[in-house]
């Protein structure tokens, strides 16, 4: 498949009574709260601190209206943890390595309204046509064929999907599955304290293999032990990407490096709005000063802002609340001190000499592999891979593995997944690496059992001060970039609210699940007794 073979339309809305942006009717509207009534007329700048998806969200939102915005980020790129960067095989040619494969999927619309900023018809993404996900000595499964519309994707998922034979579905608690289609968020998350994504998945009574695959779909992703994770978390991903949502369970992807593709044009689309971008600057300190909040950096020099959007990693957002005292009360910094990290995972990318299998997918996730978790063929997504293997006659093979153990040792966990993709890829045996890139990491935010109410959310205790990120407390279902997005958004509209601005609209997936017509309608079609 060439890269570039299959883009994601624009919207079509034939017929519609109201737009919106995606192909799903329900999709809801979320205005921002109207500007203050006595507005803060404050001219100075904000700094945003931190140059990821929340970051870059939330500098568009407030440069749009006229604010100075300082972005600050540590790294030499932008995207955080969905940035990519140059490297240099052994003889000297350019390559690109990132922290691993992301989907952009289709309810991603407040990241896919950021990245039509300086990608209006979304050309550089391009729809992949199938989700393959493969069960070690069990059945593949796919999502190609499968209806966008709940009900009707439920029933016809179960009845196509060899993870759910007709004699195990006997088993399943019909009750507690249909409830899915029976929430409201925010109120669901909460519902859910202290109840993991496995007590979910016990209580649901799904057979081995759906148990698998649910599990590889939506808790893996989250970088965590599904017994760490928030059942609260898996119950809302349900219902965005397959209950509550008619976009459909596929995705698009970048068609060349993050960087290229995504990062630098928005960064370029920032300082045309007038955005002061500093990237390889880290944030030291934040003082409180007579005339303003000052943003001491790491190179000694100091910007003082009338506000302040923290849109850093987790720890890095500890360690600068950790060393501003005057940040907050007592239970707010408690509550952000004690958030965790998820545990490490590991990317491995290879430049091999030998192609793999015709007709193998662009992206597989696995079950039952070992530490292997999924496999990504990079050039048959990124144009400058596809060139490499196009001149090479070789492949660029990416490895992931999440929640890698701690004390894991590296050579015996790239051993395991070597071991692991040669079962998948029996052809790749052999094959000579030309180049490699290892990523082993931890710093990404655990969604745990914790109560969902007591996690900081965008608004702190100083309303000049806010939070934005994928770690952030959020009220809609939305998770991942999509909750970076959509925290960057809502971060900017709190200061711009403040300073009498008008703020953006955001949108999600519908709030509310199917309800009880669906969900007697999806017992009808499963062959459930009423």
């Amino acid at each position: 498949m060439s890269p570039r073979a299959t883009r994601p339309a624009l919207p079509r809305l034939p017929g519609r009574a109201r737009w919106t942006p995606g192909l799903d009717p329900r999709a809801e509207r979320h205005a921002p709260r109207p500007p203050a009534a006595a507005p803060d007329p404050d001219p100075s700048l904000v700094v945003v601190v931190g140059g990821g998806i929340a970051g870059l969200a939330a500098a568009t939102g407030l440069s749009e209206r006229g604010v100075p915005v300082v972005l600050v980020e540590r790294e030499s790129t932008l995207g955080g943890r969905v940035r990519s960067w140059a490297v240099d095989s052994e003889r000297g040619e350019p390559l690109s390595m990132s922290r691993g494969f992301h989907a952009f999927f289709r309810q991603y619309y407040n990241l896919r309204a950021l990245l039509r900023r300086s990608d209006p018809s979304l050309e550089r993404l391009f729809a992949v046509p199938d989700y393959p996900l493969t069960l070690a000595d069990g059945p593949t499964d796919s999502f190609a064929r499968i209806p966008r519309t709940p009900p009707l994707s439920i029933a016809a998922f179960v009845a196509q999907s060899p993870s759910f034979p007709v004699s195990a579905l006997r088993g399943v608690d019909v009750g507690a599955a249909l409830g899915l289609l029976d929430v409201q968020f925010p109120e669901t998350y909460a519902a859910y304290d202290g109840v993991s994504a496995a007590d979910v998945l016990d209580r649901l009574r799904f057979p081995e293999q759906a148990r698998h695959l649910a599990l590889e779909v939506f808790a893996r992703s989250f970088f965590a032990d599904p017994r760490d994770f928030s059942g609260g978390e898996l119950v809302a991903m349900f219902h965005t990407y397959f209950t509550g949502s008619a976009e459909g369970l596929l995705f698009d992807v970048p068609a060349t490096d993050y960087d290229t593709a995504l990062w630098a044009p928005l960064g370029s689309y920032l300082a045309r709005m007038g955005v002061d971008v500093r990237t390889g600057t880290e944030v030291a300190a934040l003082e409180d000063g007579p005339d303003g909040i000052r943003v001491r950096l790491g190179d000694g020099s100091t910007v003082t802002a009338g506000g302040v959007v923290l849109a850093t990693d987790r720890e890095p957002l500890q360690r600068i609340v950790a060393g501003a005292p005057w940040l907050g009360d007592a239970s707010w910094r408690d509550a952000l001190a004690h958030q965790r990290i998820a545990p490490s995972f590991a990317v491995w990318r290879q430049w091999l000499d030998r192609p793999a299998a015709q007709g193998s997918p662009l992206f597989l996730g696995t079950s039952g592999y070992g530490p292997l978790d999924n496999v990504t063929f990079v050039d048959q997504m990124e144009t400058g891979a596809a060139t490499w293997a196009a001149r090479t006659g070789g492949c660029v093979v990416e490895l992931h593995a999440y929640a890698v153990p701690d004390g894991t040792d590296d050579g015996d966990l790239r051993d395991e997944l070597s071991r692991q993709l040669h079962r998948l890829h029996p052809e790749l045996a052999g094959a000579t690496v030309l180049h490699e890139e290892w990523l082993l990491a931890r710093d990404c935010p655990l969604a745990g059992t914790d109560p969902w109410a007591a996690r900081p959310g965008v608004v702190t205790p100083d309303p000049r001060v806010v939070l934005a990120g994928d770690g952030v407390r959020c009220e809609h279902p939305v998770a991942l970039m999509e909750r970076a997005a959509t925290t960057g958004w809502m971060a900017a509209n709190e200061l711009l609210a403040r300073r009498g601005l008008v703020g953006h609209d955001l949108w999600t997936v519908p709030l509310r699940g199917r309800g009880r017509a669906a969900a007697h309608a999806a017992r009808r079609l499963l062959g459930a007794t009423p």
